[in-house]
């Protein structure tokens, strides 16, 4: 999809949301056809470095336990929780990351034995639609965290959803990224920008609405959201580029991912 102009200029929540899920709707075909079989049907890869969630463990132990995966897309995440004894719920922006998610399911290529199918929904990660106290866990891998206009929203629906003692983990953009350009070359290599400068990322459609809107956030920023949501942040991984590992995603590539951090994941508990 190529946007009419591209920017940094404020955007509210209401029009974040409306980008977004419809920048969704549009490039889920493409983003599935390109990166689906990295991400495989039933698979949690927590980010491009390809850190994969059956050898980082960072949710522990997931049978018998209740999960929401926030921001799922095709719901490979959830649906490799549910194959391992979980029982998930998982939501999306966008309906035709959704579409994808069923498709899959009817394919039933995964093997994961989870039967019947992942349980999604269409939501907003700002008002979640779910009990209080609904989950002993929830996660996110690059979902719907760098694409809302209030992330404190999401990190006090999510304390609200999760029992006393549950765990958040989700995984975002590294901070430290938004001081370079998104470029895997060289030219990724040189700050040419403000960390500090939050300014959202815009690009803009022909009807001069905003068609897909990113915020940045500094890292001591999401250690404010989380703390002040009532949360208590626990552990913080940078994953490292690993040896072979060669695939170029977007920025994120090996020549970078051996001088930058590329990915910032961050495990949070409410208290007991």
């Amino acid at each position: 999809m190529s946007p009419e102009g591209v920017g940094r200029h404020r955007v509210d929540a209401l029009a974040t949301s409306r980008a977004n899920r419809g920048w969704w709707d549009g490039a889920a075909d493409e983003y599935q056809a390109e990166h689906g079989a990295f991400l495989r049907d039933s698979g949690f890869v927590w980010c491009p470095e390809g850190l994969d969630e059956a050898d980082a463990g960072l949710l522990g132990e997931v049978a018998g336990r209740d999960v929401l995966e926030i921001g799922c897309g095709a719901g490979q995440c959830g649906r490799w929780l549910a194959g391992r004894g979980a029982r998930v719920a998982a939501f999306d922006l966008s309906f035709r990351q959704l579409q994808h998610s069923r498709r899959i399911d009817l394919d039933d290529d995964s093997g994961d034995g989870s039967g019947g199918g992942l349980p999604v929904v269409q939501a907003d990660a700002e008002a979640l639609p779910f009990a209080d106290g609904s989950f002993d866990l929830a996660c996110s891998a690059y979902g719907a965290l760098p694409f809302v206009a209030d992330p404190a929203a999401v990190f006090t629906e999510t304390r609200r959803v999760l029992r006393p003692g549950g765990r958040f983990v989700f995984s975002v953009s590294h901070p430290v990224r938004w001081a370079f350009p998104d470029d895997p070359g060289t030219r990724g290599l040189t700050s040419d920008r403000s960390y500090f400068d939050r300014t959202p990322y815009v690009e803009t459609g022909p009807d001069g609405r905003p068609s897909y809107v990113e915020h940045h956030r500094t890292m001591a920023d999401w250690v404010g959201h989380i703390t002040a949501s009532g949360l208590v942040l626990a552990a913080l991984t940078e994953p490292e580029w690993p040896e072979g590992h060669e695939r170029v995603w977007g920025g994120w590539s090996p020549l970078r991912g051996r001088h930058l951090p590329g990915t910032a994941i961050f495990t949070c508990v409410r208290p007991a």
